[in-house]
């Protein structure tokens, strides 16, 4: 009886492994959802990027609360209108020697939009002059 019941596992295993999904599938279903993902995502931001303000009668304001000092809105901007200054890192529990923070120079800010999109963290946001 014990050697009888064992074939029929392994039989049913036989039967299992023909109808388990392989590994190049699983591959193939996520690289075609991930690219949905994608196009949606990309979308989603087109549609975002139509709706900011922009232009000579707005400027970009950083909110300091979720800059993190990435650098990544200085190295986009044509204008020279992002400067970055060290501040003390409020946390009392790291210890940090230099916490920097983004800062909009006003006047030559053109309000083209680049630091915004740029902006990991949507820390910058446009703003009327």
């Amino acid at each position: 009886m014990r050697m009888k019941l064992t074939m029929i596992r392994v039989d049913a295993m036989d039967w299992m492994g023909d109808r388990m999904t392989k590994v190049g599938d699983v591959l193939k279903r996520r690289a075609v959802e991930q690219s949905k993902i994608r196009m949606q995502l990309n979308s989603v931001r087109a549609e975002e990027e139509t709706l900011l303000k922009g232009g000579e009668d707005t400027v970009a304001w950083v909110k300091v609360e979720q800059c993190i000092g990435c650098d990544q809105c200085t190295i986009v901007c044509e204008d020279d209108a992002i400067e970055l200054y060290d501040t003390p890192l409020a946390s009392p529990i790291m210890e940090v020697d230099v916490n920097r923070k983004a800062r909009i120079l006003r006047d030559p800010c053109t309000g083209c939009k680049l630091c915004v999109l740029a902006c990991p963290t949507d820390a910058i946001i446009m703003i009327d002059r």
